[in-house]
């Protein structure tokens, strides 16, 4: 069994066992740390709303932080994405400008199940009651989020307690579902998408999709046009696009947000995880005002209210963790820093992609998936029980580098913040443990 490592400390992109033993941190403790471990303008920023209060409710209260947070990202969302009417109901109003508090991923997919559910009844839409997803789909851990995932490792045990959903291919072009090539297919997986909008429009509610990198499905990167082309879809036949930024989010794809990249803005936005830098659990679900309005009534109403709330919704210190994460993002100019440290590592890549047991590398920023391969000419993946992904950790980890991987693909998604010559590192031992791992049978 392996000896678990009990992190005492962290330093910019490093971690500290018990030991006294420093890791380079290469998944951002699973994906949330932006700026590093310790970084002072977060810890200050935390230490001073302490001394005023540590939390009060939103449930008929509001405070400081919270609201002006909200502000920070809309107006950072309407800086960022195109705010062209995303539908025809929206009537002009699809900025993304109010915002729902939760504390992470999975309830702020759950807040936008529900909001997509009831607008639609308050519309007097009752038959719009479903949810179009991918295959190979992660949106979290709770019964909503699962209900709308693909992944059969983590999803299909709890299959009893789900609703059902509509599932559209994968834009998984190694492996393609529908045994086609890009880009000879013409994107064949949109019109696999089409035709079932066509014949549920009447149903679905809301498509939800993770932008661009389908995370947990080993850092899937759907190709160009791909997104665009959903949103087009769902303005076609008239079905609610949520996107699920909570992994995407916050620089990770090389913008500020994955929908950036093809200009595209949704009807709900999930955001979590890098929210405050990686510090504090805090998420926010943001909407337009098209939707919005669909659920106010006279006051008092019971027949339109949203009864949805997290005892610690939006959480004084969460909030004032995520102000300084913003604050850093602008100061230190983080997003355009990103640009040389990408060529970076796509060069460190680029020889591990040519490694006889992989299959093949995905990029999209600071979000890799290295899969490894039996065979890389057929593309035979490892048995599941061989655990070589798990295998190259480990090795990683014997010299410095803290990696999990997601089945046979090796993930890396450093902290926005890590330097060249870290970054060189990163790619460095990753290139040796896979190596050592993958090749080590043939010397035998």
């Amino acid at each position: 069994m392996e000896t678990p490592i009990i992190i005492t400390e962290g330093r910019g992109s490093f971690l500290k066992d018990i030991y006294g033993k420093w890791y380079l941190d290469g998944v951002s403790s699973i994906w949330v740390t932006v700026h590093g471990h310790m970084k002072e303008e977060i810890n200050m920023a935390i230490k001073e709303q302490l001394d005023r209060v540590a939390h009060s409710t939103l449930l008929g209260l509001t405070h400081p932080p919270a609201i002006e947070l909200a502000e920070r990202l809309i107006n950072l969302v309407h800086s960022s994405l195109v705010t062209e009417p995303a539908l025809s109901l929206s009537k002009g109003h699809s900025s993304l400008n109010k915002v729902f508090y939760s504390d992470n991923g999975s309830t702020a997919v759950e807040i936008a199940l529900k909001i997509a559910f009831q607008y639609w009844q308050h519309k007097g839409n009752n038959h719009k009651k479903k949810f179009l997803s991918l295959n190979n789909a992660y949106h979290g851990d709770t019964i909503g989020a699962v209900s709308v995932g693909g992944i059969d490792i983590f999803h299909n045990i709890f299959s009893p307690m789900l609703f059902d959903s509509f599932k559209s291919p994968s834009p998984y072009c190694f492996r393609c579902e529908l045994k086609l090539s890009y880009p000879s297919c013409g994107l064949a997986c949109l019109d696999a998408m089409e035709r079932l909008m066509r014949k549920h429009k009447n149903e679905i509610a809301a498509l939800i999709i993770e932008p661009i990198v389908q995370g947990a499905a080993g850092m899937i990167v759907s190709p160009p046009n791909y997104l665009k082309g959903v949103r087009e879809l769902c303005n076609k036949y008239n079905v609610l696009m949520i996107a699920d930024e909570v992994a995407t989010g916050f620089g990770r794809t090389g913008k500020m947000f994955a929908c950036e990249h093809e200009k595209v803005s949704p009807d709900i936005m999930c955001l979590a995880k890098g929210i405050t830098g990686g510090y504090l659990p805090l998420a926010a679900t943001l909407t337009t005002e098209e939707i919005y309005n669909a659920f106010l009534g006279v006051p008092n109403s019971r027949e339109k209210t949203f009864f949805h709330g997290h005892t610690y919704t939006g959480n004084p210190l969460c909030c004032a963790a995520a102000l300084a994460n913003l604050e850093i993002f602008e100061k230190e100019k983080t997003i355009k820093s990103l640009k040389g440290k990408i060529r970076l590592l796509e060069e460190g890549l680029m020889e591990i992609a040519e490694f006889s047991h992989v299959g093949e590398v995905r990029q999209k920023g600071f979000m890799v998936g290295i899969e490894l391969v039996k065979d890389k000419k057929t593309k035979k993946p490892y048995p599941w029980e061989e655990k070589m992904g798990w295998k190259v950790c480990y090795k990683a980890r014997e010299e410095g580098l803290l990696l999990r991987p997601l089945g046979n693909v090796v993930v890396l998604m450093p902290p926005l913040s890590i330097s060249h010559q870290e970054l060189k590192r990163l790619t460095q031992i990753t290139a040796e443990a896979i190596r050592e791992v993958t090749e080590r049978p043939t010397k035998n």
